[in-house]
């Protein structure tokens, strides 16, 4: 795989949703890889740190929320996304305010997600440029 490809983290512990946007990423040129679980990617990143995560909030053990929280913890955190099929306006405000470029409700279009992706991944290296 070509290393110079954005690397997005799908991190959702419904399989089909993780099939269809491993898909749609790939297709719109992104390198692309998806977790079921917040504990296996956070065992991911000892190895490396994607330049964008899509993250669902409504998963078992961890919530996205929490693991949003871990990813602060990073000297260079990845941007995230968040993807829910469980809009609640605490929820919503509080994912914001610990920084998530993007909050999207499921089902959602495509080229949103692939516009906020870009967006994510065009800001996180203009400020590594800096």
């Amino acid at each position: 795989m070509d290393a110079s490809r954005p690397l997005i983290a799908v991190v959702d512990d419904e399989a089909s949703i993780c099939r269809a946007l491993l898909r749609l990423l790939r297709a719109a040129n992104y390198r692309a890889e998806a977790f079921s679980s917040p504990d296996a990617f956070l065992d991911s990143l000892a190895g490396h740190v994607p330049d964008c995560v899509v993250l669902d909030l409504q998963m078992p053990g961890m919530t996205g929320v929490e693991l949003q929280q871990h990813l602060l913890a990073l000297d260079d955190p990845p941007p995230v996304i968040i993807i829910t099929a469980h809009d609640e306006p605490k929820t919503r405000d509080r994912c914001l305010e610990l920084g998530a470029l993007r909050y999207l409700r499921k089902p959602f279009e495509g080229e949103l997600l692939i516009d906020s992706i870009e967006k994510a991944v065009s800001a996180k290296r203009s400020a590594s440029v800096s």
